[in-house]
């Protein structure tokens, strides 16, 4: 895709989200910086100094809140080419299949599942003005059901299977979209951690692929460093 695109990365304050944001200002995108903490989320913004970057708030596990970021924005751009759905949260309770509660469980399909299918529908009407929209999914390696689970945060885990799941059914009602889920790997992040193997520049260039130099007609997959791969 060509400078002066328009992109939308949610929990872009920090980690992943934030490296993808300062990427695609560095390579001429405008872009939209999304978190539920405004203080956060202007900061984050102000720091990247290279390109158009503007903060809006939104918390993906409010409708509300959704609704009110895809009027900001209709208000501030007339497209939006590329939407990243990156917020994601990792709860520390999250420890066991045999002790999850209901409201641990519920608390992270909204954020991790709900949450990106609710701020898919609510930003297609400004999507569909972009000659090749896109969406970008961060899943996880987690969520794959290939091999089996090993136990680790099973309702994270099964979040991100259902946002897999979100993926393919997005794909199939908006065929001109481009619309796929990532593994962006085991990355130094809040969430991943210090031992973690990829750096937020490694994490993050995948999902940056997807958003501008993969093929259109690549939708409706799970992907890992530019390959489809199966969950």
């Amino acid at each position: 895709m060509k400078q002066g695109n328009i992109a939308l990365i949610t929990g872009a304050n920090k980690g992943i989200g934030f490296e993808i944001a300062r990427t695609l200002a560095r390579l001429g995108w405008r872009v939209f910086l999304g978190a539920r903490n405004a203080n956060a989320g202007r900061e984050a913004a102000s720091k990247i100094t290279e390109g158009e970057v503007t903060f809006l708030h939104i918390d993906v596990a409010d409708p509300a809140s959704i609704q009110r970021a895809a009027e900001e924005l209709s208000l501030q751009a007339d497209r939006l080419d590329v939407l990243v759905n990156n917020a994601g949260i990792l709860l520390d309770q999250d420890k066991s299949a045999l002790t999850i509660t209901p409201e641990i469980f519920d608390t992270t399909l909204r954020t991790n599942t709900l949450g990106p299918w609710l701020v898919s529908q609510a930003f297609v009407p400004i999507l569909k003005k972009s000659a090749a929209p896109r969406i970008v999914n961060v899943s996880s390696g987690g969520g794959q059901l290939e091999d089996g689970a090993d136990g680790w945060a099973p309702g994270y885990c099964v979040s991100k299977t259902a946002l897999n799941g979100v993926t393919v059914q997005l794909a199939a009602a908006l065929p001109k979209f481009a619309i796929n889920s990532i593994c962006p790997g085991w990355v130094r992040t809040d969430m991943g951690g210090e031992n973690a193997t990829r750096s937020l520049g490694e994490g993050a260039a995948g999902i940056v692929w997807l958003a501008t130099d993969a093929p259109q007609e690549l939708t409706g997959r799970f992907v890992k460093d530019r390959k489809v791969i199966p969950w």
